[in-house]
């Protein structure tokens, strides 16, 4: 079965770049983006051992989006000028790696990484979206012959997880988790009280103040959640607020109606023109003297003497 890791390209370099505070090359730019980004992805290939790879960044925001909601995540920082420079180096070293990379213009990261798994998961592959963006938990959907788990649960690693996933399963790989699990319907139920297919309309309730969207005053985790066991959707809400016991959360659902239903439109991933080409999108052999060339300019010799003991048939040691 054909597996495919989608890798959340600018969290995961916002990650790296903070999580590693300070490193130079031997020109004395900033590579601790970099350092870090590879670090992780050859992690994830080594606990998911995808037979597909893709890192997808974010080409701006969504003109669809922003015309709904002009403040549409106004409130995030500009990107530190140190990182900026390093998002090339990060593709350079992509394509000297041998894996597919992928950015488009006013194309969100999101609504291209939603296309590329749903088509994915429609041809019967296994499919993990790795980020921490809870936007993806709508996508969670178990494989052929699962009884609701995406990714098998039952397994005593992120591997097996991923070979006990039914085809069509997709999963979440979350990096701020401790153990090693690929989400699937039972974590996102445990995080957000609601099935998959139902964030969408809990985070229409209640507004996600990272991306800027305002919810129903009121209204948090908590109280979305009983509202949608309850009615089911956003629309059963609202056909029914009569049976909404509370005066006050009444009236304040009724008064936001336009809003929730906005913000409907603002965090369903959106469909996107992609193309779900198999042979794009495949491990190709990497180059290892473009890749020592660019580990000895940024000064990562522990990746390059890495690279020289595999040209001798030694066990490469980059994690």
């Amino acid at each position: 079965m054909s597996r495919l890791l989608i890798v959340d390209g600018h969290a995961y370099a916002y990650r790296a770049f903070h999580a590693i505070r300070e490193l130079r090359g031997p020109a004395g730019q900033p590579t601790n983006a970099i350092y870090g980004f590879v670090k992780m992805v050859e992690k994830l290939r080594g606990a998911l051992t995808p037979t597909h790879l893709v890192v997808v960044w974010d080409g701006g925001l969504s003109a669809e989006r922003m015309a709904a909601l002009p403040e549409y995540k106004t409130n995030r920082p500009e990107m530190p000028a140190d990182l900026r420079p390093q998002l090339d180096e990060i593709a350079a070293w992509l394509a000297a790696a041998g894996l597919a990379g992928y950015r488009a213009d006013g194309v969100e990261a999101d609504d291209y990484i939603a296309c590329v798994a749903r088509q994915a998961s429609a041809a019967g592959w296994t499919v993990v979206i790795a980020s921490s963006d809870k936007d993806f938990m709508q996508l969670v959907r178990p494989g052929a012959g699962e009884a609701g788990s995406a990714a098998g649960t039952n397994s005593q690693n992120a591997e097996g997880q991923i070979q006990g996933a039914g085809a069509g399963a997709i999963g979440l790989w979350n990096p701020n988790d401790k153990l090693p699990v690929v989400w699937s319907r039972e974590q996102v139920v445990a995080k957000t009280g609601v099935e998959p297919g139902q964030v969408a309309d809990w985070l229409a309730l209640m507004g996600d103040a990272v991306d800027n969207i305002p919810g129903v005053p009121g209204v948090g985790t908590k109280t979305a959640a009983e509202l949608l066991r309850q009615f089911g959707s956003v629309a059963g809400v609202m056909a029914d607020l009569g049976s909404v016991k509370s005066d006050k959360l009444r009236a304040a659902l009724r008064a936001a109606a336009a809003t929730v239903e906005r913000n409907l439109k603002l965090v369903r991933l959106h469909e996107v023109p992609c193309e779900f080409v198999p042979e794009q999108l495949a491990l190709r052999p990497a180059n290892p003297e473009r890749l020592r060339e660019l580990f000895r300019r940024w000064g990562f010799k522990g990746m390059a003497e890495s690279l020289d003991r595999t040209s001798f048939g030694q066990q490469v040691e980059l994690i």
